[in-house]
């Protein structure tokens, strides 16, 4: 955390991502920015009633769920690897490092990102996103898989057969 965070100011962590915390967000600053942001989230509405509620469940999430994020990390390493060695574009030469796996169909694929994302939901019950893009890669439009504590190793091959059936003319 120490060397991704050296070049920030502040930082926010979302509780309800990989750390499966029903809502909230930790946002961490030196105490004249914290007060801004205060202040700001104030203007803008966001006092909450049962607080303690939201920060109860946050607080779990950190103590109990922060070690499992390793597994979510090495499936979208596997998911990744597995996507690469199908043809499929992967930035930063397939390296991932959290448990986001951003990739793109091959050069050869007869099916568009909305097609392969609306079927594998139907089809397969999963959900990944596409229209991504990077700086520098603005001409290719990426999809964005995420793992997570609802993800498991039969999720991952689930998703590897669903697009290995969609892209080769196949389907459920």
């Amino acid at each position: 955390p120490s060397e991704l965070c050296a070049g920030a100011d502040s930082i926010s962590i979302c509780l309800s991502k990989g750390l499966g915390a029903p809502l909230g967000s930790v946002l961490v600053g030196e105490s004249e920015f914290i007060r801004l942001a205060r202040r700001a989230r104030k203007r803008c509405g966001g006092g909450m009633r049962q607080a303690g509620v939201v920060a109860a469940m946050g607080l779990y999430a950190l103590q109990n769920n922060v070690q499992r994020l390793a597994e979510d990390h090495l499936r979208a390493k596997r998911l990744a690897h597995a996507l690469g060695a199908m043809g499929f574009i992967l930035p930063r030469d397939g390296q991932v490092d959290t448990n986001l796996v951003f990739f793109a169909l091959p050069k050869d694929a007869d099916k568009s990102v909305s097609e392969l994302c609306e079927r594998l939901d139907r089809e397969y019950g999963v959900k990944i996103g596409g229209g991504y893009s990077r700086p520098g890669d603005r001409n290719i439009n990426y999809i964005r898989a995420a793992t997570n504590m609802g993800v498991d190793d039969e999720g991952i091959e689930r998703t590897l057969e669903g697009i290995e059936c969609i892209l080769s003319g196949g389907g459920k």
